[in-house]
């Protein structure tokens, strides 16, 4: 890569892949997984990543048939995850113990071992840069909320004091029950930052995360401070936000819709897609886990309503060869609802 190329793409994730500023490196709890597999006398052992650690399932693998017991078997789940929401349950009925890494869980169950892969690198030098950005310590406006991921809470108090202790008042809180920890924010869920401040402090990598509570939080000035790429940003959510202005205005004139009910355990709102259904004669109901372009593209519709994850809608939105709408966003199109009340979709409650 030249370096201009480099210089251009430094911070944006979108462009640079699994290309980042420093080597990501993560906490597997090996040893906790090999005591829960102790413990349960577990012979069939599911191991699940998110997409991007996939390509780590094999060397994982290799290190605990090194250390487990003669006879244990590690079975690796293929199918895709973007959260606790998207747990295998196939290959988890199939196994005595159930490992599910990259992500806090919704819900407990005794029979999964959630590993949240603590991000090693250090949070502080761009927490630093990120001050520049925040209301002037010391003041009465030195007030700030802090929000991050699964991956960073293991430093969440050391952030909370670091910037108490140069002069910020911070403001946290734990949002609902989707949500594991205090602080803590999802790609579906920005429950934590609903905080009496103008200012909300993101610490985590890329900008799936800190857009989507801009665009839930609009009056908030959300500041991005990414350690992994080490950049500061203020997320910038009015591209999203048109986009989703224009996939309205697309879905007034549709005459039929397709309303997709995700059968992913935690993505499903049921009674949602059922209430649509039964007040549109022309409306039909659409069931299916992983929800793809490619797997729309032979339903003769108009425009398709969403019920399952939101992010679905708004980041692959314009992939859709029709309009593809949130519930609220549905509601709009078809006059229920004034177009100036457009929301943010986001998602409540466990399973």
């Amino acid at each position: 890569m030249s370096q201009e190329s480099e210089e251009r793409t430094q911070g944006d994730l979108t462009r640079t892949g699994m290309s980042l500023r420093h080597d990501r490196e993560w906490d597997y709890e090996m040893d906790r997984i090999l005591e829960e597999i102790a413990d349960r006398g577990a012979e069939r052992v599911g191991l699940q990543f998110p997409e991007g650690l996939k390509r780590r399932g094999t060397r994982v693998v290799d290190d605990l048939r090194q250390r487990a017991p003669d006879g244990v078997r590690f079975m690796l789940s293929g199918q895709p995850c973007y959260g606790a929401c998207d747990l295998d349950t196939y290959l988890m009925r199939r196994t005595d113990l159930f490992v599910h890494f990259g992500h806090s869980p919704m819900k407990e169950s005794d029979q999964i071992v959630y590993v949240p892969l603590f991000s090693n690198v250090d949070p502080f030098p761009i927490v630093e840069d990120a001050t520049a950005e925040l209301p002037e310590p010391g003041g009465d406006d030195a007030e700030v909320g802090l929000v991050t991921t699964a991956q960073h809470m293991n430093r969440f108090e050391e952030m909370v004091d670091w910037l108490e202790e140069r002069g910020w008042a911070v403001h946290t809180r734990r949002g609902d029950d989707r949500l594991t920890h205090e602080g803590q924010v999802l790609g579906c869920n920005y429950a934590s930052a609903d905080l009496p401040v103008e200012t909300v402090l993101y610490v985590g990598g890329g900008k799936f995360h800190p857009l989507g509570l801009a665009m839930e939080h609009p009056e908030k000035h959300v500041v991005i401070a990414d350690p992994v790429n080490n950049v500061v940003t203020v997320a910038d959510p009015d591209k999203f936000m048109k986009q989703r202005y224009g996939a309205v205005h697309r879905a007034m004139d549709a005459e039929s819709w397709g309303v997709i009910f995700c059968t992913k355990i935690g993505q499903g709102r049921w009674e949602v897609a059922q209430d649509i259904v039964a007040s549109n004669d022309d409306a039909y109901l659409i069931t299916m886990d992983e929800v793809t372009p490619d797997r729309l593209r032979n339903f003769d519709v108009d425009a398709f309503v969403n019920t399952g994850c939101p992010r679905i809608t708004t980041d692959d939105g314009p992939q859709f060869h029709v309009p593809m709408l949130t519930p609220g966003e549905y509601e709009c199109a078809v006059g229920d609802r004034p177009l100036e009340e457009l929301s943010f979709d986001t998602f409540h409650g466990t399973w």
